[in-house]
């Protein structure tokens, strides 16, 4: 006798059959090769942090002397900082020797090429510079006692 096959079993054994290829045999999907290229961009901060730098001095200079000067610098940026060259910018006088000729003392520029960590402060430089007390041929007993400020900067 003839299997005979209805249609709710037709329906049955395409599910079945749909089933087993979706389980058994895996998912099967197409794509291409290719390549590709493109762009995008970012921002570079500029450069508006700053360093703080300290300049301090031992010893008493006289007319002729020289003395060791000192440096550290302050970085309170987000990021390091070099220390380029230290340079004097300017020396000046407490109010009580305003008549101080404060152009006597000089320091020559001092390398030191050095980084300085973010949030630090007080980081000692590693070269030490030399302020220098000319001897003039005029009285220079305006500076005796005097409290001098060195104004330095960096690059």
């Amino acid at each position: 006798m003839p299997l005979k096959i209805t249609r709710t079993k037709k329906v049955l054994i395409a599910f079945g059959t749909a089933l087993v290829v979706l389980t058994g045999g895996g998912v099967a999907f197409a794509y291409w090769t290719t390549s590709g290229s493109g762009s995008g961009t970012a921002t570079v901060a500029t450069n508006s942090q700053t360093l703080v730098l300290h300049a301090t001095t031992t010893g008493a200079l006289s007319p002729g002397s020289s003395v060791p000067v000192a440096f550290s610098a302050d970085n309170a940026s987000s990021t390091s900082l070099q220390v380029g060259t230290v340079h004097l910018v300017s020396v000046t006088a407490d109010t009580a020797h305003a008549d101080c000729t404060v152009t006597d003392f000089s320091m020559a520029d001092v390398p030191e090429n050095q980084m300085i960590p973010a949030h630090s402060t007080g980081v000692a430089l590693a070269a030490q510079g030399t302020l220098v007390y000319a001897d003039t041929s005029v009285d220079q007993s305006a500076c005796k006692g005097a409290t001098l400020t060195l104004n330095v900067s960096s690059n």
